[in-house]
């Protein structure tokens, strides 16, 4: 393929619609830490997408198939620096996640493992040409995304390990899936069941719980879903200018977490409808990139973006309206923070360097 490719291939379409969805996000942040601590914080996330921005034209810019190519040293370097978080990770509220580099910056590799996961599966899969996966091939694919997730778990990061599931099974059912391989998973899964809530540490057993019953302990593991259900109900139709439960503090996070349930109380149910509005058009217009991708691999690379994203944002709104348990997974590209910021243009980079390539013989 040609090296050469041009910016009119662009995707300047799905540019706006996520622009707008990060312009939402910082107003949101301001507003949400105007009076507290953290006020500056929108600030600062405008820093952060200018940099995800910049590093979305770089990353369009790259030949996805050189990257393919390369993502086996990739997949190391990925292990190699989540053994280093467990042996010399930065330990906060229990759990080690960052490395501290220097000026107090920190770096927090398993952000950045989805978006090399997201290249291994497609490499996985695009050199695969028969219809049907055999067992050989299915649980290799599993094993790809198993061992970061396992390191991650071993933090413990449910969150972020959670979000290594979407790729894997994007992966799988593209790569030609059978029914009885997806009867295995399912079995697989409610075997482990009991193994894994025996492994859990109490607080993420209190968050699967409380999440059904927040009632039951609501100054406690239930504080945060009572709060944000109040939240996305005291918004009314049209919002409250006030936002009583954001600006007196009785939101958690409301810049991070629970992000749209602050934007659900200070717009209404048509200012979240119109959010949700925006992502569902983001996620259309990715999986029509999938739909024109110039080869197999690319339509792996866009759809694993598509599932990511997805998942972000189906068990961010659970959490918020109390049908999923609390798992610190953050909103895209509206939540505060640098490193999900940073992996979310990339990855956006990434479909656009697939799109970019359409033509390009």
């Amino acid at each position: 393929m040609s090296r050469y490719v041009s910016f009119r291939d662009f995707d300047w379409v799905l540019m706006g619609f996520v622009l707008v969805i990060c312009t939402l996000g910082v107003l949101q942040i301001h507003s949400a830490t105007e009076h507290t601590k953290f006020a500056g914080a929108g600030t600062k996330q405008v820093y952060w997408i200018l940099a995800g921005v910049g590093a979305m034209f770089l990353a369009s810019l790259l030949n996805y198939h050189t990257l393919l190519e390369k993502v086996h040293w990739m997949y190391i370097a990925a292990i190699a620096a989540l053994i280093s978080v467990l042996l010399f990770g930065q330990r906060y509220l229990g759990a080690k996640r960052w490395i501290k580099l220097s000026a107090g910056v920190h770096f927090q590799p398993s952000e950045w493992v989805k978006l090399i996961l997201i290249l291994a599966v497609a490499k996985y899969f695009a050199d695969l040409h028969q219809r049907e996966l055999s067992w050989s091939d299915f649980l290799k694919a599993g094993a790809i995304v198993a061992v970061p997730m396992l390191m991650v778990l071993k933090q413990p990061d449910l969150g972020t390990a959670l979000t290594y599931l979407p790729i894997a099974l994007m992966g799988l059912f593209l790569g030609g899936l059978r029914s009885r391989q997806a009867l295995v998973v399912l079995l697989l899964g409610a075997l482990c069941a009991p193994l894994a809530w025996h492994h859990m540490k109490d607080y993420q057993k209190q968050r699967l719980v409380s999440f059904r019953e927040p009632d039951a302990d609501p100054r406690g593991s239930g504080y945060q879903v009572t709060q944000s259900l109040i939240a996305v109900g005291s918004g009314g139709i049209w919002g409250s200018s006030q936002g009583s439960q954001t600006h007196l503090a009785f939101l958690p996070v409301p810049q991070t977490d629970f992000i749209f349930a602050a934007f659900a109380e200070e717009h209404g149910f048509v200012g979240a409808l119109g959010v949700l509005l925006l992502y569902f058009i983001v996620l259309m217009r990715l999986t029509q990139n999938a739909q024109t991708a110039p080869d197999r691999a690319g339509t792996f690379v866009v759809m694993g973006v598509v599932a990511v994203l997805s998942f972000h944002v189906l068990v961010n709104i659970g959490m918020v309206v109390g049908f999923m348990p609390v798992t610190g997974i953050p909103l895209p590209l509206m939540s505060y923070g640098g490193s999900s910021v940073l992996f979310m243009f990339l990855a956006l980079g990434m479909v656009m360097n697939v799109r970019m390539r359409r033509f390009v013989n």
